[in-house]
């Protein structure tokens, strides 16, 4: 692990936080406004200078950039950001969980979370002062997002702008990706249960038939005791 995932780990939830006091808290003082944006482009700015110095190390600079994607599209796209905080994840990951299964499993339900949360505020960021904008306050953002990664799909909430549609766009494409690997682990879950079950039954069953044969055996010996006496 890189002596800086920490740090920028921090600063992706910093961002978070500070990119939803942004959208939800529009009534605040221009001068806490300012103050915002620019710790946020302050932060930003963080993130494009970790992945510029870590392209200028790799030996191989295509291979970096076609294996790290998701850096370079957080950095491009705006709407993007708040997935930075996805790293959170990644990093519990690799410090807390030992098995396989258990990382699958916390960064699916961890990411699916963030990544709700996350294209909610963007869409609401795009589309709160759009002409007939169906999405106006982040209600109406969560349930849309709600709707949308789970392949509902109401209607009676969409988004009217470019960006907004490109924040859809990406949320049903991660969405069913994340949602698919939940199901399959829900799945596995089940078949664990019922693998245990009939292992269990069937420890139950040898055990049943051991003890119908030893009592066979005990009233053979009995019977033929009878008949000696």
């Amino acid at each position: 692990m890189r002596w800086s995932d920490w740090p920028l780990t921090a600063l992706a939830g910093l961002f978070l936080v500070l990119y939803a006091v942004q959208v939800l808290y529009v009534s605040a003082p221009q001068a806490a406004q300012t103050r915002i944006e620019i710790a946020v482009w302050v932060i930003w700015a963080l993130f494009a200078l970790d992945y510029l110095v870590r392209i200028s190390l790799a030996q191989q600079k295509l291979r970096f950039v076609l294996r790290n994607p998701f850096g370079l599209l957080v950095l491009a796209l705006p709407i993007l950001r708040p997935l930075r905080v996805v790293t959170v994840i990644t990093l519990l990951n690799r410090r807390f969980v030992h098995t396989l299964e258990q990382r699958v499993a916390l960064f699916a339900c961890g990411a699916t979370m963030l990544v709700g949360l996350s294209a909610s505020l963007a869409v609401l960021d795009a589309e709160r002062g759009a002409p007939d904008a169906t999405i106006t306050t982040f209600q109406d953002a969560a349930w849309w997002a709600l709707t949308t990664i789970t392949t509902v799909g109401y209607g009676d909430r969409y988004p009217v702008t470019a960006e907004g549609r490109l924040v859809a766009a990406a949320l049903m494409v991660g969405g069913i990706a994340l949602l698919g690997v939940v199901t399959g682990l829900v799945a596995s879950w089940f078949v664990r249960v019922l693998r245990g079950t009939e292992a269990v039954a069937g420890r139950t069953e040898d055990v049943l038939r051991q003890e119908i044969a030893d009592l066979r055996q005990e009233i053979r010996a009995l019977t033929e005791r009878q008949r000696a006496d």
